[in-house]
């Protein structure tokens, strides 16, 4: 499994498939515990992370780190990784084609962890793994696609331009654990959304 994630960081660093290759400092692999029950799926690395060749280090990580604290998670415990695996120039949403592009490195890296959940950070990554929109109509809900269960909430960096939504992210990463708890003790837990492919 380990050597697997590795193989896959490998080839994300390697990456030169699409334009975003080319005004990259640092590709930027998933990190985390390949073992995880949740995997955290954003939009895409922002500056900090370009520089630093890590997901969700900047000030929207901080609140992310923050929101798994007041859930009594730490980052060790879960997995981080982005929809596209390298910065957008000046943030901008990646592409389509962007997306489509990276989306293997994504389905590999859930094909190899395997999580009970899948945690689905904002409207990019929201409409990149579900095609929905206007993620804070539907935060906080499960939805079911494919036999994979996903959770939504919305992105950490909207926390920082919106104060309000600190505690929303709080009460969504507690509601969230809960219900990966009850997953592992073999519970049946309330599908909001069902997706059929």
């Amino acid at each position: 499994m380990e050597r697997e994630i590795q193989k896959i960081k490998l080839q994300v660093t390697k990456c030169t498939k699409c334009e975003l290759s080319e005004t990259r400092n640092n590709s930027v692999p998933g990190k985390g515990n390949y073992k995880a029950d949740v995997i955290f799926v954003g939009e895409a690395p922002g500056k900090n992370e370009d520089v630093n060749g890590e997901p969700f280090i900047g000030i929207a990580g901080k609140k992310l780190t923050m929101a798994l604290e007041s859930a009594g998670v730490t980052r060790e415990e879960v997995y981080i990784t982005n929809i596209v695996k390298c910065r957008p120039p000046k943030n901008r949403v990646p592409t389509t084609d962007e997306r489509n592009t990276c989306q293997n490195y994504l389905e590999k890296e859930i094909e190899i962890i395997k999580p009970k959940i899948i945690c689905i950070l904002g409207n990019t990554a929201f409409n990149s793994l579900l095609n929905g929109n206007e993620i804070t109509k539907f935060r906080g809900k499960i939805a079911k696609k494919n036999n994979q269960l996903y959770f939504l909430s919305v992105h950490p960096a909207a926390t920082i331009y919106n104060q309000k939504l600190i505690s929303v992210l709080k009460k969504d990463m507690r509601k969230l654990f809960k219900l990966t708890k009850e997953l592992k003790n073999g519970k049946e837990i309330k599908i909001d959304i069902e997706y059929t492919s």
